[in-house]
């Protein structure tokens, strides 16, 4: 197993990913304004991966803080928590951790400033340990949703390379159902401009011998219209209360394109990246990245003519109405389900599903059909 992230000698090992799959290095965090520069950089991206490095890098920072009190402690901290914050604002994970350490850190506050120093850092590497175990967990949600001889389309990365490492979300199902001997073929569009698809999401799958096949995002319609893909599952950055999903640019035309033909679309989300603070979709916001991205190669080939307008949206909302299921590690539901919750992590239960039965939507239909033949 690659590790995405790790704690060595007190510093942080980050592996960057947009040097993959040329080249495998990591790089030493030894503060967290590198932690940081990693993640706007997407040397780790991916929502759970970057919101372990996130707790990391709040670790990081705390680390070279002098306080005599509890209370100049955290105002010394609380740059460090907004200058990560401020990295990637769509990908709700940081904010998941950002709040996790420091709901921790209230809790102990009558603790010496050394000792929630030390619980800063063993609480990062708990997030990091806890997030393999979830994505183990969504792989098993989503894996009975597959079937012996599928054809799973998937796009951008939501593999070990985009979480604490292993098993990922939306390539949990997929590695479970090989586990279990289904024989199973995966089509990875792309994902332009930083061709996530192509450089870690195929790069993984052919590691794990699993039998992958590359296309240009704009030939899945086609490919599904050919009765080539039997089911669509992705990953999320941010699942809001009516269900909407916040996920790779390209996302949303993917699952108007499974609905347009019958198939089935699935999001595989960890619950720290559902936020029920959003009533939908249109309250998410969007990261707009740097032009060169979409105007050059890996900053290096220029493909489009000097001085043209960019617009660099590094995600879309794809409606819940698309949507047949969540994989979740606490099993999977319908999109209708999350405006029922609470608290995901005690609710779920109570409406878990083994498969969706009955729906309003194309998707929800295509999967109903799916489960009886």
């Amino acid at each position: 197993m690659i590790k995405t992230i790790y704690w060595e000698n007190g510093i942080v090992k980050m592996l960057d990913q947009s040097r993959l799959p040329l080249e495998t290095i990591y790089v030493d965090c030894d503060d967290y304004i590198k932690v940081a520069e990693g993640i706007q950089k997407l040397w780790i991206r991916g929502a759970p991966a970057i919101g372990i490095a996130a707790a990391m890098g709040l670790a990081l920072g705390a680390s070279d803080l002098s306080a005599e009190t509890y209370e100049e402690f955290i105002k010394k901290l609380a740059p460090v928590r907004d200058s990560i914050l401020a990295t990637r604002p769509t990908a709700v994970n940081i904010q998941w951790a950002m709040e996790h350490m420091f709901d921790m850190l209230e809790k102990h506050r009558n603790e010496s400033i050394e000792a929630l120093k030390k619980r800063l850092k063993d609480e990062s590497q708990k997030i990091l340990e806890e997030d393999i175990e979830i994505n183990r967990a969504i792989g098993e949600a989503g894996a009975s949703f597959i079937r012996d001889g599928d054809t799973i389309l998937t796009h951008c990365n939501a593999g070990s390379l985009a979480t604490g490492g292993y098993y990922g979300t939306a390539t949990a199902a997929i590695r479970v159902a090989h586990e279990q001997g289904k024989k199973i073929k995966v089509i990875a569009d792309e994902t332009r401009p930083v061709l996530q698809g192509a450089r870690l999401t195929a790069w993984e799958l052919m590691e794990d011998g699993i039998d992958v096949t590359l296309i240009s995002d704009v030939a899945a319609g086609s490919l599904m219209l050919n009765g080539e893909v039997d089911l669509v599952i992705v990953g999320t950055d941010r699942t809001v209360r009516n269900g909407d999903v916040a996920n790779k640019i390209g996302t949303y035309p993917v699952a108007v394109l499974a609905a347009e033909n019958g198939i089935p679309f699935y999001v595989a989300a960890p619950l720290s990246s559902i936020d029920l603070s959003i009533k939908n979709g249109a309250m998410i916001p969007i990261e707009e990245r740097d032009s060169e991205e979409v105007t050059n190669v890996f900053g290096r080939c220029r493909i489009a003519p000097e001085g043209v307008k960019v617009r660099n949206p590094a995600f879309d909302v794809t409606p819940a109405r698309y949507v047949a299921a969540f994989f979740t590690e606490k099993g999977a539901f319908r999109p209708s389900d999350l405006k029922k919750l609470k608290d995901p992590a005690q609710d779920l239960e109570a409406i878990r599903i083994d498969t969706v039965s009955s729906g309003a939507t194309t998707a929800n239909d295509a999967t109903a059909a799916r489960s009886k033949s």
